[in-house]
């Protein structure tokens, strides 16, 4: 037999499409052909190949030998599929029997020994290749990751021998079949943070609703603590979650760490990060830090020290929950659900309002450093608050407030009736389930107008105070949303009232 067939995975966004490996061996001068829109890495195979299958011990054919990676128009990225080359090879020249193979998916870069390195995007592949019904042969570092999909039959290798070894059936692989619990990991605890009683209680708003927040407050006074424990009172992730949070940082560049199964991401990027860095990109479209936030938090500190270009990428999965990243050639969308908080000082130096008097800063500058944080931006984070020095009484004091676990018990009861009532946090809610979900009463209704008159609030500034206010109700298990809840959400839109 000249033609032996082998399945592996591409890489596409999210998606793991299909690819057909044709080995073909023919007369003629030996020679090496990659074709199927191959990119460096996956030319570079055919060294590799050679390497390993000597070094095991195979024939490499003296032939003409010519590899197809089918669909052609499917650019082909990594070294993923040197295992799939190598088997057909094998098949091809009879040193492999080809039947076995077509009940498999395989993917791994070989060494030059013929071991099996690591590969990205291991968890994605697993889940296309339980769909299509087939068993997934990968190399055992992405063993645990891959067996996360349940229904998935996960078969890790060593080498390519014991690959070879499973094929003929005289040592077959021992499927992987552990999966960790969901427990999670501990987050840092709120009780750690003293003082700031205004900003907990905005962070666990924030929390049951899935809200944007942003704080701003002088140099010192725990907004990056508050940002960092916010995870730590979300409710428990689910296992679909998981396995979304999980499949998307197995696309990023590190892979996916089995010790934060699921556990909420925590992404907080430096200021000097590009828009390609936060949204995603690249010639092969790989997911950025919105994406890789996915079902977690996304931490913006010092947001004005962001290039204002870079901040303005936000605004739309803010709304939609989705990025789509387009190059000339390629097209990729990733999901982008993920609660941004941000932080910031009150002007340059950081002590505008300070009780020291420090602050040095023109009205001018103190304007011109607040306007690099674009208004359609802001008017898209719901809950906008202070956070101011904490006293010097709740410094020394030795009990700090409740802990994670007390907040947290109370956000789950609140999400579970916002499920229960709408299927989904009250941050997600469009426009006509908030007229449904979130009317106020009478004097609930009146203080918005009063509200809207003199705030001049966007319709979109309206709405977001709506679902802030029925995020409070759920908290207090009410039915309706009265005007205290009005009033308390207005409170949490500060720079509505800074830039009257």
């Amino acid at each position: 037999m000249s033609l032996a067939v082998v399945y592996s995975r591409a890489l596409a966004g999210m998606d793991a499409p299909p690819v057909t490996v044709e080995a073909h061996l023919a007369n003629g001068l030996p020679s090496f052909t990659i074709v199927g829109l191959p990119e460096a890495e996956v030319k570079e195979a055919k060294d590799r190949v050679r390497a390993a299958l000597q070094n095991a011990r195979f024939e490499f054919p003296a032939r003409r030998i010519t590899v197809n990676l089918a669909p052609a128009d499917l650019p082909k990225e990594s070294g993923r599929f040197d295992l799939p080359i190598a088997l057909g090879i094998l098949a091809a020249s009879e040193q492999l029997p080809a039947g076995p193979l077509a009940g498999c998916e395989f993917a791994g870069e070989l060494a030059l020994t013929g071991e099996l390195r690591p590969i990205r995007g291991a968890l994605a592949m697993a889940l296309s290749a339980a769909r299509a019904g087939r068993a997934f042969v990968l190399p055992e570092a992405n063993a645990r990751e891959a067996a996360l999909v349940e229904e998935a039959t996960v078969y890790p290798a060593r080498a390519l021998l014991d690959v070879c070894a499973h094929v003929t059936g005289r040592t077959p692989l021992e499927r992987c079949s552990e999966r960790p619990a969901l427990n999670g990991v501990l987050h840092p605890d709120m009780q750690d943070v003293k003082g700031q009683l205004h900003a907990k209680r905005a962070l666990e708003i924030a929390a049951a609703g899935g809200h944007s927040l942003i704080m701003v407050g002088p140099p010192g006074t725990g907004k990056s603590m508050l940002a960092e424990r916010l995870p730590g009172i979300l409710p428990p992730m689910t296992r679909d979650e998981a396995l979304a949070a999980a499949a998307m940082q197995s696309l990023g560049s590190g892979g996916f760490d089995l010790k934060n199964w699921s556990r909420r991401p925590f992404r907080a990027p430096h200021h000097t990060a590009s828009a390609v860095a936060l949204v995603g990109g690249g010639s092969h479209p790989r997911p950025g830090e919105i994406s890789m936030a996915l079902h977690g938090v996304l931490f913006l500190d010092e947001l004005p020290e962001f290039d204002r270009k870079v901040l303005e990428v936000l605004r739309e999965p803010l709304e939609s929950g989705r990025i789509s990243v387009s190059r000339a050639a390629r097209q990729a969308e990733f999901p982008a659900e993920f609660q941004l908080v941000a932080a910031m000082n009150p002007c340059m130096c950081g002590y505008l309002g300070h009780y020291s008097d420090r602050c040095r800063c023109t009205p001018d500058q103190v304007l011109r450093y607040r306007r690099k944080i674009s208004g359609p931006l802001l008017d898209r984070i719901d809950i906008q608050i202070e956070v101011p020095d904490v006293p010097s009484e709740d410094l020394t004091r030795a009990s700090c407030g409740e802990g994670s676990d007390v907040i947290r018990a109370r956000v789950e009861k609140a999400r579970e009736r916002m499920i229960a009532r709408q299927g989904k946090e009250n941050a997600r809610l469009t426009t006509r389930e908030i007229d449904r979900h979130c009317a106020p009463d009478e004097p609930g209704a009146a203080l918005l107008k009063q509200a809207i008159a003199r705030l001049g609030l966007s319709a979109r500034g309206y709405h977001r105070i709506l679902k802030v206010a029925r995020t409070v109700a759920d908290l207090a298990d009410a039915r309706a949303v009265s005007a205290a809840q009005v009033a308390e959400a207005i409170q949490y839109r500060r720079f509505d009232r800074t830039q009257e």
